[in-house]
């Protein structure tokens, strides 16, 4: 079983993924700016995720997931994507689709999100 992670804290591990694909470094401005948050508040949850060992920020401010960290964000950024796949093939809007997953990510069991990715597979997104 997993470390308790808050919802907040998901979102970050998965922005700075999601950042960490697209840019060459990621700093707290980046996540900022993604998630049009003010960056006094982005500094303090990248304070809490450190202190939880799910990141790591060298001198220069660049920041980077440990092993830990980018497990819980490849986590919650797979279980996004698919649940957005599932509903825009299930006919609900991108953008819908998309905010509805932010929510449900987050609450959905493992042996239900695995339940529901196998059958998806087989029977959705063939």
């Amino acid at each position: 079983m997993r470390t308790f992670v808050n919802e907040s804290s998901e979102n970050y591990l998965e922005t700075i993924l999601v950042l960490s694909k697209k840019l060459p470094v990621v700093r707290s401005v980046d996540i900022a700016n993604e998630l049009n948050f003010k960056k006094s508040s982005v500094s303090i949850a990248m304070k809490n995720l450190r202190e939880k060992n799910h990141i790591t920020v060298t001198d220069a401010g660049y920041i980077y997931l440990t092993d830990e960290g980018k497990a819980i964000a490849e986590m919650i950024l797979e279980r996004h994507e698919l649940i957005t796949d599932i509903l825009v093939k299930l006919g609900v809007d991108e953008e819908i689709a998309s905010e509805d997953a932010c929510r449900i990510e987050h609450v959905i069991s493992k042996e239900s999100f695995k339940a529901v990715r196998d059958y998806a597979k087989d029977k959705i997104l063939k």
